[in-house]
């Protein structure tokens, strides 16, 4: 970068840019040889919110901005939770978490043996003594033993409290915990090459559920108030949906706003759901707005055919139970795992001559397509980052039978983003 400051000049500052591609040799030579004046530069206008010094295509930012942006579609979002313990705090078994648990509340032990014996510390939200005192103070602390979506199709226990979280955020525990709910998990910005970062969810989260290098907000579909009637039942739960991002959709598809809560005619809060999930799954979504879509959250474009709408929501719908693990087609594998061995994960390994994905020296998964290895969701390779986390450990029936069942949900899940894109027929959607 090369700055130069103007003295006594009021006028807005010229931005240029040049790029430079290849070997870092090459590029140290040209930069020793060319004058800065004899630089092919491009003048820039950098533009509000970000202003950003790249060179950027105007003209489809312009359209990719008429879209709404999810963050006032869908207003209430929260950051996952985050223990900054999950060593502690998460665990594949429920019974070692409850053992565990059981233990830290226990008076047998001093702070300062709990703490070497489960490698925790203090920080400047979370305090060994006073998470112990609100454990011990709590009867039906068991409650919150609770399962999670830890990563994309992995789930796991945490123990979801204060006693063992930084934060657990408010509106996780409003609007996910124990209730009837799915949620859009979408981080703001990715330093990843490529936007694959929306994903759903069931339960709770953590902030990095969908990549490690950027936190997700959750994003929950419907909105749950604190009231409880005398059946324990709560009222009146309404969709996170914006009166103006309705009222637009509404004019977009000439219905009138008579549900309830101003959702259009004849559409649910689960349509405009499967719908966003849709789009956020078209490839050409993702291709043509990869530069918008990686430095803030996205924008949904709006149809105005109902047609489309409904297609488009039919496809979501499928994506969504299979990524909640759902869907029945989940029970159709089309990989085998050979039964002799110990199941213990090793070295995990794709070889694509056969398609297996070895666990160890003698045992595999056969019948792995080499697209669906590969698909990441989020900054995740799934299928190789499942079996990574669970390195040393011996698989069980119920885990083998989960990991083909990932694999039938990614190969599903590459068909139809190539069916959302046929439905399409032209950017940016009308």
């Amino acid at each position: 970068m090369l700055c130069v400051k103007e003295r006594d000049n009021l006028k807005p500052a010229l931005i240029y840019h040049a790029d430079l591609w290849g070997t870092r040799e090459s590029k140290y030579t040209d930069l020793f040889e060319t004058a800065v004046d004899r630089t092919r530069w491009t003048k820039l206008k950098p533009q509000s919110s970000f202003y950003l010094f790249v060179p950027q295509d105007t003209g489809l930012r312009t359209k990719y901005e008429l879209g709404w942006k999810i963050t006032e579609a869908m207003p209430i979002n929260v950051l996952g939770f985050q223990t900054h313990r999950d060593h502690f705090a998460v665990d594949f078994d429920k019974a070692n978490l409850f053992n565990r648990f059981s233990e830290f509340r226990s008076t047998d032990l001093g702070d300062s043996e709990i703490r070497t014996k489960f490698d925790i510390k203090d920080n400047r939200d979370w305090k060994i003594h006073e998470a112990r005192s609100r454990l011990l103070a709590d009867k039906n602390w068991q409650t919150l033993l609770i399962r999670c979506a830890y990563r994309p199709f992995d789930f796991r226990f945490c123990y979801f409290s204060e006693a063992a979280m930084d934060y657990p955020r408010r509106e996780l525990v409003a609007h996910m915990l124990g209730k009837d709910n799915v949620a859009l998990n979408i981080t703001r910005q990715t330093k990843a090459d490529t936007w694959q970062n929306a994903v759903v969810s069931d339960k709770p989260t953590p902030a990095l559920f969908v990549e490690l290098k950027d936190g997700s907000n959750v994003f929950p579909l419907y909105l749950y108030p604190e009231t409880i009637s005398e059946l324990g039942l709560h009222k009146d739960r309404r969709p996170n949906l914006s009166q103006g991002f309705l009222k637009i959709l509404a004019e977009k598809l000439r219905l009138s706003q008579e549900e309830p809560h101003g959702l259009p005619k004849g559409i649910t809060p689960e349509d405009i759901f499967h719908y966003a999930y849709a789009v956020f799954h078209s490839p050409t979504y993702r291709a043509r707005y990869a530069e918008f879509l990686k430095i803030d959250f996205p924008r949904l474009p709006l149809t105005s055919s109902l047609k489309l709408f409904r297609a488009l929501a039919s496809k979501g719908a499928e994506l969504v139970a299979l990524h909640l693990m759902e869907s029945p087609k989940l029970n159709d594998f089309i990989t085998e795992f050979p039964p002799k061995g110990d199941n213990i994960v090793e070295k995990v390994q794709y070889t694509d001559k056969d398609k297996r994905v070895w666990i160890n020296k003698a045992q595999y998964f056969s019948g792995v397509p080499k697209a669906v290895w590969e698909f990441h969701v989020g900054g995740y390779q799934v299928c190789e980052k499942w079996l990574k986390d669970r390195k040393g450990r011996k698989l069980s029936y119920e885990d083998i039978q989960h990991y083909q069942k990932i694999v039938v949900a990614l190969k599903e899940t590459i068909r139809l983003m190539a069916e959302i894109d046929k439905l399409i027929p032209s950017w940016p959607i009308i």
